[in-house]
């Protein structure tokens, strides 16, 4: 994928999302409350706690909102209750779409989806017709002084990582087997710290094992689609196998 960030297609333009702020944090709330749920509230024992917690702070989710958030998952204090759902579709193109999402009503959320894909040109479609062609894997990206290259490079590898990608100067994405996950980010946590490293996201995430490039008229239908799902209250996350380049950034 030359001439453009890799991390890039791995979460679609996450920067204007994470513009709206308001919405943005209610759906870190909910990956709280449902990882502190299903886990505890203790993030020592509980990796999908310590990666929803990282992911907030990276946010600069306020303190108070995220041990409200650990607290109702936990049952210290009254919430909502959330189902976990996946679903698939295509864009435009026939570009494969799966989006991640956490409901309290999924008899109201999958008939918006559905609305939404068709509004934009695409359709939803039957467990398994698209999930074949993404891998799911555990990635973690750092923003790190390319000094660290080595020192990064062998602890990531010595707990386990699969690969370890620079993108730009100071970028870059470590990406694991899923049973690997939890190793690998318990060993870079602490060393993120020591070195002043900044964890920009880590989660397990469905990575395409090949992009599909579009003409720009249906690339730019198919970015408008993302961002719709995306702007939904229940979606917690948006994969495509789109091939993403510097000129569909620029006309977004």
């Amino acid at each position: 994928m030359a001439g453009h960030s890799k991390w890039a297609n791995i979460k679609h333009r996450k920067a204007a999302v994470d513009a709206k702020r308001g919405a943005v944090f209610t759906k870190l709330a909910k990956e709280l409350t449902v990882a502190a749920k299903l886990g505890g509230s203790d993030e020592n024992s509980n990796p999908r706690l310590r990666t929803a917690i990282l992911k907030a702070r990276a946010a600069n989710m306020p303190k108070d909102n995220i041990e409200r958030a650990i607290k109702k998952g936990a049952g210290e204090l009254a919430g909502v209750s959330y189902e976990e759902g996946v679903y698939e579709g295509y864009g435009p193109g026939g570009i494969a779409v799966m989006v991640e999402v956490m409901t309290d009503k999924k008899s109201r959320t999958i008939p918006e989806l559905r609305s939404i894909f068709t509004k934009f040109g695409g359709n939803m479609a039957e467990a398994g017709a698209v999930g074949y062609l993404f891998d799911y894997k555990g990635v973690i990206v750092l923003e790190a002084d390319n000094t660290s290259e080595e020192l990064l490079f062998d602890k990531a590898l010595e707990a386990g990582a699969e690969d370890i990608e620079q993108d730009g100067d100071n970028i870059f994405v470590v990406k694991t087997a899923k049973e690997n996950f939890n190793a690998v980010l318990t060993a870079l946590v602490p060393l993120a710290e020591e070195q002043h490293w900044k964890i920009i996201e880590s989660g397990l995430k469905y990575i395409p094992q090949a992009t599909t490039e579009v003409d720009p008229e249906k690339a730019q239908a198919v970015m408008k689609l993302l961002e719709a799902l995306e702007n939904h209250d229940d979606v917690q996350n948006v994969y495509s196998n789109l091939e993403m380049n510097e000129e569909l950034f620029a006309a977004s």
